[in-house]
This record gives C-alpha cells, sequence and structure tokens, in this order.
C-alpha cells in the first residue's frame, strides 16, 4: 500500500499542545479572565484581551516566519494581519470617530490588499508593522477613554452613523476572527496551538 500523502503534507510541522507549549503558561497570561462590571469595561476589556492574542500569535517568530503566507492563493500572513488591523483600528477610530483626515496606512484608495502585499520577510517592515499597530491602538484607546458616552455618533464614508459602542463591537468581532486566522496560520509556521 503507498502512502497517499504529498510532500507538502510531509513538509508541515507536527501540531504541539502541551502547557509546555502553549504561548504562556496559564499564570503568566497577560490577558484577562472577565469579571467585568460594566458595559465599558467589557468591550475594552475584550478588545484589550483580542490584541494581546495577536501579539501572543505572533510571538518569537522571525521576520520570515512572520511574513510567510498560508496556503495559495491566499496573502494571509501574521505580518499582514498585524498590518491589516493597523489599518482597520486607523480607518475606524481616526478617520471615521474622530473625523481626521489621514490617509490608508499600506492601501491606498481602491487597493484592498496592500497590508498583505506589502507583508514581506524583512526586519524594517515587521519593525514599522508593530509601531504602527500600536500607535493606532495608543489613539483608540486614548479616544475611548475620552468618550464619556458610548452612544456618540460618528459618520461613516457612506453617510450610515455608527456609535463608538457599535464600533468596540465591531473590532471585537474583526480581532476574534483573525484571531482564528493567526492560530491556523501559527500552526502551520511551527506546530504551536492552543490559546
Amino acid at each position: 500500500m503507498s502512502d497517499a500523502r504529498t510532500t507538502t503534507e510531509t513538509d508541515q510541522p507536527a501540531p504541539q499542545f502541551a502547557w509546555s507549549n502553549m504561548f504562556v503558561r496559564p499564570e503568566d497570561d497577560p490577558r484577562s479572565e472577565g469579571g467585568y462590571h460594566d458595559e465599558r469595561s467589557m468591550l475594552v476589556g475584550y478588545l484589550r484581551d483580542y490584541r494581546l492574542t495577536l501579539e501572543l500569535k505572533c510571538a518569537d517568530l522571525d521576520a520570515e516566519q512572520l511574513a510567510r503566507r498560508s496556503v495559495p492563493p491566499s496573502k494571509m500572513s501574521l505580518l499582514g494581519l498585524v498590518r491589516h488591523l493597523a489599518e482597520v483600528e486607523r480607518s475606524w477610530f481616526r478617520r471615521v470617530m474622530a473625523g481626521q483626515d489621514v490617509p490608508k496606512l499600506y492601501s491606498p484608495e481602491g487597493e484592498r490588499d496592500g497590508a498583505f502585499d506589502g507583508a514581506v520577510g524583512d526586519p524594517a517592515v515587521v519593525e514599522e508593522a508593530w509601531r504602527a499597530w500600536r500607535a493606532e491602538i495608543a489613539f483608540a484607546d486614548e479616544l475611548v477613554a475620552g468618550t464619556p458616552d458610548l452612544g456618540v455618533r460618528a459618520r461613516m464614508s457612506d453617510g450610515q452613523e455608527i456609535s463608538l459602542r457599535e464600533l468596540l463591537l465591531h473590532m471585537i468581532e474583526e480581532y476574534a476572527r483573525h484571531c482564528g486566522h493567526a492560530d491556523l496560520l501559527r500552526e502551520r509556521i511551527d506546530g504551536r496551538v492552543g490559546q
């Protein structure tokens, strides 16, 4: 009987799951365990935890690994996700909620995949992506902290309005979806799974 596995299947890292192979030991996990007492702390806390999850999924990888694409025809990579989420943070918090007239970071108007296309295995590109992502998060956190009413509304480019409350929920959804992608990307790189 012949081995039906393809070369690409045999070249993949073996999945690893044990507490020693988790991204952090439970007692060292920087994410919260809930315990939120009001709407604001819940929304802010869940978003913070998903942002931390993305960082954990990218931890201890070099530039080439971070830029490694998933499977054709996808352009997705961990580095691409960091760049994409920096763009998402910027678009929603700076451009929509704060009404700033700032350019996109990676995708000129009309181009959708610049964040992924430009995600190459260059340490300078990685450093810039993390810097941009952290700067956009800092802006968003400051905006949210300085806005006492989560019901405050902003107008989107299509003329519809969105409240800060709705935006925070949307960002939690955006990060949750992409952290799922990050799980699969990380497992394909070195077999690490979990958390």
